[in-house]
């Protein structure tokens, strides 16, 4: 492949996996793919290998989104580095079924970036050779960066809204 550009990257990726590519467009400038996430493995293994080259995993995280349908989802970052070119990769799925193929067979670096979205969002990636917690203690009861706990303690009263302009 000579060219490549956000077209024929998403044609290629419309054509090969259809209705599995669930939504395109390009915040900000950057191509972003919302995907199904039973093609993660085989998408990222066809954006590596095959005629595209993808062999920079910048990035992988978690997100939560409580409203309106309390989902979780894994973003990823792909960089094509001698063409300069990012895609940004994303994948939803409910929190009752928090569980994600795991990338490691494809980037070995996923392995660390895959414990931690584990340990703070409590992702579960199947199929990693060692997904346990790597920041946070052991026996820690929850997932500290999902969206569910009180920014602060309500029980406080050492604190007036009117110091912080509220």
């Amino acid at each position: 492949m000579t060219e490549l550009n956000y077209t024929v990257i998403t044609e290629a990726l419309q054509n090969k996996f259809g209705n599995a590519i669930q939504k395109v467009e390009e915040p900000f400038g950057m191509l972003t793919i919302t995907v199904d996430r039973s093609i993660i493995v085989e998408l990222f293994q066809y954006l590596y290998q095959d005629e595209f080259g993808f062999t920079f995993l910048t990035d992988l995280t978690g997100v939560h989104l409580p409203e309106p349908d309390d989902v979780l989802g894994v973003v990823y970052h792909l960089h094509h580095l001698p063409k300069n070119c990012r895609i940004r990769i994303k994948t939803f799925f409910p929190k009752s079924d928090p569980t994600c193929p795991s990338l490691t067979s494809v980037f070995e670096a996923a392995n660390w970036m895959e414990r931690e979205t584990f340990d703070f969002y409590g992702i579960v990636f199947q199929g990693h050779p060692n997904l346990k917690r790597i920041l946070n203690v052991d026996d820690l009861g929850y997932h500290p960066m999902r969206k569910e706990y009180a920014l602060e303690d309500p029980t406080r009263d050492d604190k007036s809204d009117n110091f912080f302009g509220r």
